[in-house]
C-alpha cells in the first residue's frame, strides 16, 4: 500500500540531492502548479528515466500542435478513464476543468466523455483515442478519414495517436506502481 508521503507503493526514493537541473525543474513546477506532481517525484529515483518521461510529455502535451492543450488533455482523460488510471483521471481531469473553465466538462470526461457537450471534431478525436485504447489493431482508413472529415490534418492524427499511446503506457505504469495523485488536484478548478 502507498504511504501518504510516497508517490507510489514502491520503495524508490528520489535522489537526494537532486541534480541542479532537476531541482530547477521541480522548483518551476512548485511555483507554477503549487506542487511537484507525484509522477515526477516517482520518476526522480532515476534521472535518465525522469528526463525521458518529461521530454516526451512536454513534447506531446506542450509543443506546437494543431490540437489545443485542452484537446490533448481531453485525450489524456478519455484514455485514462478507459484504463481506470486513478492518478491520471484525477490529474488530467483537473487540467480539463482548468483549461476549459468548465468543472462539469472535467467531470464528464472522467466519467463518460460521451455525456459531455462536445463538438463534432472533439467527438471524432476522442472516439479515435478510445479505439486506439481498446482495439488499436482495428484502426482502419475509415477511422482516419472520419478525422479528416472533421478538418483534422495528417499531423493532427499523428498527434492524437501519440498522445493516446503515451497515456496508455503511463496509465499502466501508474496503476502497476500504485501511483497516487497529489491531493491538491482534487480541489483545482472547481
Amino acid at each position: 500500500m502507498t504511504k501518504p508521503s510516497e508517490p507510489t507503493a514502491l520503495d524508490l526514493p528520489m535522489l537526494d540531492p537532486l541534480p541542479e537541473a532537476t531541482q530547477k525543474y521541480f522548483d518551476i513546477c512548485a511555483e507554477k502548479l503549487g506542487m511537484i506532481p507525484n509522477v515526477l517525484r516517482a520518476y526522480a529515483f532515476d534521472i535518465d528515466k525522469l528526463n525521458a518521461f518529461t521530454t516526451l510529455y512536454n513534447n506531446l502535451m506542450l509543443a506546437e500542435s494543431g490540437l489545443s492543450k485542452l484537446e490533448r488533455e481531453m485525450i489524456a482523460v478519455v484514455v485514462s478513464s478507459i484504463n481506470r488510471c486513478w492518478y491520471c483521471q484525477v490529474a488530467h481531469g483537473a487540467a480539463v476543468r482548468q483549461l476549459s473553465g468548465d468543472p462539469a466538462l472535467g467531470e464528464a470526461m472522467v466519467m463518460n466523455w460521451r455525456a459531455a457537450k462536445l463538438d463534432a471534431r472533439q467527438s471524432a478525436m476522442l472516439g479515435f483515442a478510445e479505439k486506439i485504447t481498446r482495439a488499436s489493431s482495428e484502426i482502419t482508413e475509415a477511422d482516419r478519414q472520419a478525422l479528416r472529415d472533421q478538418g483534422l490534418s495528417a499531423r493532427d492524427i499523428w498527434d492524437i495517436a501519440n498522445v493516446a499511446g503515451f497515456f496508455n503506457m503511463t496509465n499502466r505504469v501508474a496503476s502497476a506502481t500504485g501511483m497516487q495523485p497529489n491531493p491538491e488536484y482534487h480541489a483545482q478548478a472547481r
